[in-house]
Parts: C-alpha cells; structure tokens; sequence
C-alpha cells in the first residue's frame, strides 16, 4: 500500500509499504478513505518531539470502512461498517478508561516504560505519534491496523460526508474539550491564542456552549477571515499589542477563560522572551516555546482558567508560576478524551448545529501529501486544514 512515511526532519515521503495485518483478535484493520494533517504533525516534520524513527508511518486522523475484523472484535464490528478512528487508542477497560480519561488510558502504549520514564506515568497509544506514545503506524495511508478496534472507533452514518465526520477523529473533540475545561458561564469573555484548525473548532465550541465574548488572536489573514466568520473578534498579533487590545475589550479586567491552541511552536511579534524561546531551543537547553503560556497567565483575571489543547514535548522556562499562583489561576490541559465527547458533537453535526467541514481549504491524493506538509508549515496558498484521499 501507500503511505506517508517520516524519513527524518521536514523529509515525509509517499512510499510503498507492507499492508497491515491483523496481529491481536482485537484488531480491525479499514480501507482508508479519508485522513487529514494535523497540526501536531507538524512537530513531528520539524522533529521537536523526540521518538521518532526512520520508518515510521505518519498520521492520526482517519475515518474509512472496515475490511477485515478480530474475532474478539466481532461483536462491536463488522466487515462494512464505517467508522471514525480516534488518535486516542484505548482499551475501554482499565480506571482510567471506565472514569472517561482515555487518553490516559492504562493499557494501549505498547512502550509504556518509555512514556513513564518520560512523564512518570504512562500515557495512552496514540496513532502515528512517535515511540513514546506506542510507535502505532498512522493512518495517513491507503489501509491502517486499530488496535483495541472493539473500543477504538465511532461508528458514523451513511447520511453525512466524510468531510462533516473525519474530525472527529481529533481536532472538534480537542477544540471542544478546550472549551469544555473553561467551565464557560454567560458573562465569560474566551480568549483563544492561534486560529488554526483546533484553535476554529475551540472558537466554535466556546460559542455553542454561550460565552459571551470570544476572542482569536492570530497573524495569517486567512485564520483571522475565518475566525471572524466563526463569530470570534479577532486580534492580529503583528499590529497590535495583545495584552492592550485584551484589556480594552475586557474593560481592563482581562479574559475570565485563556485557550492556548498554539502548543510548542509559538511564534511573537519580536518580543525578548521569543528570541530568548528560539536561542534556548536552538541550544537544546528548552524543547518547547512557551510564549503563549506566558501572555496567557499575565492577562487572564483573576480566578480565571488557563485550558491548554496546545501540545507540549518537554522542558519549558520562565514560567511566570508567581502570576498563577497569586491570581488563583486553574490549568486544565491534557490530549483529548475522544470517546467522551464523540455521541454529543456527532448529534450536533447531525443536527445542523456546526458543520466542521468548514475548515478545509485543500483536499488532495494521498501522493501530493509530502508537498502539502511543507505548504501547510509555511502557511502557504492560504493552507488552513488539508485533507488527503487515499
């Protein structure tokens, strides 16, 4: 089959590779009909997070018809059915699963020792993710092995399109679940730091569940136009001073509900602590630039909430912890818990309440993949979300 395989930094190719086997009576294996690059892939292209080997099939967002099924999986699926595969694989057996946490889940990282090493715990199995989180091939490919399928998937109707149903898979639950952690009340002010595609989900989801004010601070034209079409007010980092523009519109009480949807890749607008982030992270003395973290915590009212979608690989310095603690912030972060939420936004797509097929701006063969990691970057052509068609 073809696939999108990582050969080292910023070097994807589209290569012929083994087709999956089943390997576990668990397992499912689906024709993929659909997938996407997401965001975090980017940090894999650019190799700022570690675990990553030449090999290693890329992706983590899918959706597609099951061809081949388990016979401990039978029960839940069958040859035909159409599903969406969550990046989170999960056993739906352990605590953490049986409590809803299932990106934590307790059982699916097959190199769990690594991730404990790591993060003192490990996590869950993730798709296309690095050896820390399991070394799962992805599903940016023309055929892709769920392990644990029995519980790793959502089954979607015939009724809707691909487009409307494949982010489910990551990006609306992540954005939902940014907002979801806000606790968001009717009086509540969201300000959500980046426009890309979880960043749009989180803008949509915090005004579906009834803040009064949302707030997208970006520099691309293309997020800004879209964001603003979402409902957001929009703040261009490049020309204007966030903090002061946050200020005004909160009548200088700052937002009660900060979205870091930004993660390890922060860009500003020539300020000291992000040429201090890209020195320390040029040295390897910083994995991660934590720009957004810190305007987050100075600007946010007190009490308020800091929800943070955005990943993070490692190390981060000159946390402002005094600011958090003397303001009684919350930080609420964490991969998405998928399953939790995929039975209430698949009713809402259904209903007509959003439609996420909003944010694709380019759909293309899985062959031209390689090409778009690189336009998707560099945010070129106006590249917001891309979709790949096996």
């Amino acid at each position: 089959m073809k696939a999108l395989v990582w050969h080292g930094t910023t070097d994807i190719r589209c290569d012929s590779v083994p087709d999956p086997q089943i390997e576990h009576p668990r397992d499912a294996i689906i024709k993929v009909t659909s997938c996407a690059i997401c965001g975090s892939d980017l940090h894999l292209y650019d190799h700022f997070m570690p675990g990553m080997k030449s090999g290693d099939i890329m992706g983590h967002e899918s959706m597609g018809e099951v061809v081949e099924v388990g016979p401990e999986a039978k029960g839940k699926l069958k040859v035909g059915d159409r599903v969406v595969i969550p990046f989170t694989i999960i056993c739906g057996e352990c605590d953490q699963c049986k409590r809803g946490n299932f990106s934590v889940c307790e059982r699916t990282n097959r190199n769990g020792h690594i991730a404990a090493k790591a993060f003192g715990h490990t996590t869950a199995g993730l798709f296309g993710y690095t050896h820390l989180t399991g070394g799962y091939p992805g599903g940016q490919a023309e055929y892709l092995r769920v392990p644990f399928a029995d519980a790793t998937h959502i089954k979607v109707p015939s009724t809707l399109s691909d487009e409307q149903l494949l982010f489910l898979s990551d990006i609306f639950p992540t954005g939902w679940q940014a907002a979801v952690q806000c606790d968001i009340e009717p009086t509540d002010t969201v300000a959500i730091w980046g426009a890309g595609p979880v960043g749009q989900m989180a803008i949509r989801s915090a005004i579906l569940l009834g803040a009064k004010q949302v707030i997208a601070i970006d520099r691309v034209p293309e997020r800004l136009d879209m964001a603003r079409a979402g409902g957001a007010i929009t703040i261009n980092f490049d020309e204007e001073s966030v903090i002061e523009r946050l200020n005004e519109l909160t009548n200088g009480k700052g937002p009660e509900k900060c979205i870091d949807s930004v993660g390890m890749e922060a860009h500003a607008a020539g300020t000291v602590d992000a040429m201090y982030d890209r020195v320390k992270q040029a040295t390897m003395m910083e994995t991660d630039r934590p720009h957004v973290l810190r305007e987050m915590a100075y600007v946010c009212r007190p009490a308020g909430t800091l929800s943070v979608p955005g990943v993070y690989g490692g190390l981060l310095d000159k946390i402002p912890f005094g600011a958090i603690m003397n303001k009684g912030l919350t930080i609420r972060t964490g991969q998405t818990h998928v399953n939790r939420w995929t039975d209430d936004l698949l009713r809402r797509i259904e209903e007509g309440q959003i439609d996420p097929s909003f944010v694709i701006t380019h759909t293309v063969g899985l062959d031209e993949g390689p090409d778009m990691y690189k336009i998707f970057r560099d945010k070129q052509d106006g590249c917001i979300k891309v979709v790949l068609k096996p």
